[in-house]
């Protein structure tokens, strides 16, 4: 198997004032131009969605924004990454986190969904609800109005073997808890993930 660099990642910041910094990841000196101008679209684009998410209507009650970003997965032609802005607003009880997540194909040159990683017609929202079901049992965690199942484009990263779904703050769990995440290991799903996609080339033992 021919080992290929991992992507090289550069740092973007934006700062319109001291307490409001956002950086994200800008991918760089990739082969393929045409590919690394989409990846960096969609990263410039989701920064400034989560932004957006943030301000609303209401711009000038922003006291305080900080961005940063997560490097999941950088191996085996697959770029994993998680984007985060917490946002302080004037008179608010505390600030608010929100995380998205981005993973890319480099060999399909796509942007991955979550039905995406698993073999068509097979029934990945059952399988992983019930895993996250019983984590939630194991890990006695706190749970707002009950879990029944995903949704069937659940947020999510991939890291090194292990899928890491996820759910944002209040939509499970009180925000005490902070962010509710559930990994999977690859093993664990072996038998309905795409042997062709990014779950597959990660599940390989080489």
């Amino acid at each position: 198997m021919s080992f290929s660099l991992p992507v090289t990642i550069k740092t973007v910041k934006i700062s319109s004032a001291p307490k409001k910094t956002v950086v994200y990841p800008r991918v760089v000196r990739m082969r393929n131009q045409r590919l690394q101008t989409y990846i960096n679209q969609v990263i410039v684009y989701t920064t400034q969605q989560l932004i957006d998410q943030q301000v609303g209507n209401m711009p000038s009650t922003v006291e305080e924004m900080l961005g940063e970003y997560e490097i999941k997965n950088n191996q085996r032609q697959v770029l994993s990454l998680s984007l985060s802005n917490y946002t302080y607003h004037e008179k608010a009880a505390h600030g608010l986190t929100i995380i998205k997540s981005l993973t890319f194909d480099l060999n399909k040159g796509k942007l991955c969904n979550l039905k995406d990683l698993f073999k068509p017609g097979s029934d990945y929202i059952k399988t992983l609800s019930s895993i996250i079901q019983a984590q939630i049992k194991e890990r006695d965690i706190p749970i707002l109005n009950g879990f029944t199942s995903i949704s069937p484009d659940q947020e999510f990263y991939m890291a090194d073997k292990a899928l890491v779904i996820y759910f944002q703050l209040y939509d499970i769990t009180p925000y005490a808890f902070g962010f509710p995440m559930f990994p999977i290991s690859v093993y664990e799903i072996q038998d309905i993930i795409d042997e062709n996609g990014p779950l597959g080339r990660m599940a390989v033992n080489n």
